[in-house]
């Protein structure tokens, strides 16, 4: 059983998007993830969010994808929401990963704007629904235009917002001006998906974070919004400072890249990346030591 929650903040404010630990071989490292979901569950996370992006998604079967799921719930599903990533940009497809996510016991869905094939807005509302539909779960959406090459319109969340189970929305859009008009029109609980603005996202009504560098720096994640959400907004300004080598290394390259040379660097479970996805180099790899080392990481 989840944790509790609330409907408006139904995943809890600090989730890290985990990697999928790889063996050297290339395999799921399920031990792996077990261990990595209990460490990140430990530094203070509500919540992970499993076959994402940074999940590597992408390039991992639906069974391996099931079978993480299982494991992470195994690992932490009593203590922090177990999220799983079930967009594709085939919408029969993502609502059988629906299925089969809450089957393997997740506690809610994580669903991306279908991507490369640029759907029409209504598209948009209808493939959603179809996701919401397909079970019992509260949905999250995932509005990221710089990898769907489609943003979801206001007027799309408003009608989205309606259905019973579509609850929150992970914000990588960019736009401060756009977040502030959805969050007072849709009533969907906003979570920053940009570690970058995750303050600015805070400000203008944002409950929480679905973070990439929360692999590194999840306690100082924590610390900024309990600052902010306290009400000392001058010590969440100094932490959000403190961090921006972080936010900055973090993103030279593809996240899940330097998520798994961090964790690396840190002896934790991570392991080698999949094709198309390549590692960091020798050079690269000082230049994130200097970056986290300067935001305060202990390596």
């Amino acid at each position: 059983m989840a944790p509790t929650s609330t409907p408006q903040i139904p995943f809890g404010r600090i989730l890290t998007a985990m990697v999928s630990p790889f063996t050297g071989d290339g395999s799921l490292d399920l031990d792996g993830a077990q261990r990595l979901a209990v460490h990140l569950v430990d530094a203070g996370n509500d919540g992970l969010i499993v076959n994402g992006t940074t999940g590597e998604s992408p390039t991992t079967s639906d069974e391996e994808k099931s079978a993480l799921v299982r494991a992470v719930v195994e690992a932490v599903g009593d203590r922090a929401h177990v999220v799983a990533g079930v967009g594709t940009n085939d919408t029969r497809h993502s609502v059988e990963l629906a299925r089969a996510a809450a089957q393997a016991g997740a506690h809610g869905l994580l669903t991306v704007t279908p991507y490369y094939n640029k759907p029409p807005q209504e598209g948009l509302y209808q493939h959603f629904t179809a996701v919401a539909d397909a079970t019992e779960l509260p949905v999250m959406l995932y509005d990221i235009p710089g990898r769907s090459g489609v943003p979801i319109d206001t007027e799309t969340m408003v009608r989205l917002a309606e259905h019973p189970r579509i609850v929150a929305n992970k914000d990588a859009k960019g736009d401060l001006g756009r977040a502030s008009w959805a969050i007072a029109t849709t009533g969907l609980a906003w979570y920053s998906g940009d570690d970058m603005l995750n303050l600015p996202l805070l400000s203008v009504g944002a409950v929480g974070l679905v973070s990439v560098v929360g692999h590194v720096v999840t306690p100082e994640l924590r610390a900024l919004v309990e600052a902010y959400t306290g009400g000392d907004v001058a010590k969440a300004t100094e932490i959000h400072q403190r961090l921006l080598p972080v936010f900055t290394g973090m993103f030279r390259t593809q996240g899940v890249i330097t998520s798994k040379a961090a964790l690396t660097l840190l002896e934790l479970p991570g392991g080698p990346l999949r094709l198309p996805l390549v590692g960091l180099t020798t050079q690269e790899t000082e230049q994130l030591r200097r970056d986290l080392t300067a935001g305060g990481v202990q390596l």
